[in-house]
């Protein structure tokens, strides 16, 4: 079932630049912040999307990356 979310406390700017950026897509805010709260939540946590990448197994070895980094910067200035 549906549910409705209240905000409180939003300072005027803040709703003004909302407003605009609803309003130049032809949407009303609460349309807006909807789409922005559904784009919001398909998105993984920072804590999901780590523990999926490190189970993640990979064919390139630390050693690989930081030749071809190597490879990339060139030679390192004398210090």
């Amino acid at each position: 079932m549906p549910k409705t979310v209240q905000i409180r406390n939003i300072d005027d700017e803040i709703y003004a630049a909302i407003h605009r950026h609803a309003a130049a897509i032809g949407i009303s805010v609460p349309e807006l912040l909807r789409r922005e709260v559904i784009r919001c939540a398909a998105h993984p946590t920072v804590e999901e999307w780590l523990e999926r990448t490190r189970r993640r197994k990979s064919a390139v070895t630390t050693e690989q990356i930081i030749e071809v980094l190597d490879e990339l910067r060139g030679q390192w200035p004398d210090g």
